[in-house]
């Protein structure tokens, strides 16, 4: 994992560490700024929003994967249901984890780089 400091200034009305971390709050603020004028021009909010909107995703696809695995497993009776349940929980965990490290890394003005995702939203950031 690849961190780099870079927040300093400011962007639009905000500091670049604050419009980062309001990047992770849903996937809204982090269109918005891939989308508005001045913060579409700010390579620090470009790799935040765009980090955040991978990450989202691939949490929902694994959630998807996880939903079906449950099917499968709901057939083996008693230990199939509690293995769903202990994948589950599992699963939230590490995503609220890695949710809350991204918007401790924004706010302090890193471009923390989560693996894979974190290459594409770089590619992303310095290309436009």
């Amino acid at each position: 994992m690849h961190t780099e400091t870079r927040a300093r200034g400011t962007v639009g009305v905000l500091p670049e560490n604050i419009a980062g971390v309001l990047a992770y709050f849903t996937f809204i603020p982090a269109i918005v700024f891939l989308v508005l004028e001045p913060y579409k021009k700010n390579r620090f909010l470009r790799f935040h929003s765009m980090q955040c909107l991978l990450f989202w995703g691939a949490a929902i696809l694994i959630g998807i994967a996880l939903k079906l695995a449950s099917v499968v497993l709901f057939i083996v009776p008693v230990l199939g249901p509690l293995l769903v349940l202990v994948v589950a929980v599992v699963v939230v965990l590490a995503v609220i984890v890695i949710w809350l490290v991204l918007v401790v890394k924004a706010f302090q003005g890193e471009m923390f780089q989560l693996p894979m995702l974190g290459d594409f939203a770089e590619q992303y950031a310095n290309s436009v």
